[in-house]
């Protein structure tokens, strides 16, 4: 199996590995999922801003874990850490077969996949596909 390639800097993606973090403002609802993720050892954890591109949320945060247990893990515990942040109850699909769980917190949108799940819909590049440019 492939891993994914890194996207380019200007797709509008930022993206954390082992050895560096995303930043998002401190005591917003994105700073609490990307600190959840990380503290729970999600891989691959990539933030897309969807201004412009959805009026559905302000953000879409993609992440990897390795098991079908681990994602689903990370789902519970994401969920819990939202509702007591404040920012109310959230939303998830997905969970029973945690190959793919979707998690709508109103302005986040957060997908959490097996690796393997991950690549076959390669979400990243759907919605980097304007940022691109013309070839």
């Amino acid at each position: 199996m492939t891993s994914p390639q890194p996207l380019p800097v200007d797709a509008g993606i930022a993206s954390s590995s082992a050895s560096g973090s995303l930043a998002a403002a401190p005591g917003t609802i994105l700073e609490l999922v990307l600190r959840s993720l990380d503290d729970d050892q999600a891989q691959e954890i990539v933030s897309i801003p969807l201004e412009g591109k959805s009026s559905v949320a302000d953000y879409m945060v993609i992440a990897s874990g390795r098991s079908t247990r681990q994602v689903a893990a990370m789902a519970q515990k994401l969920a819990e850490r939202i509702k007591q942040g404040g920012f109310g109850h959230v939303r998830i699909e997905g969970l029973p077969a945690a190959d793919w769980v979707l998690i709508d917190a109103g302005d986040i949108v957060v997908h959490l996949f097996r690796p393997e799940v991950r690549s076959f819909y390669n979400l990243e590049r759907m919605w980097a596909f304007g940022d691109q440019g013309a070839a």
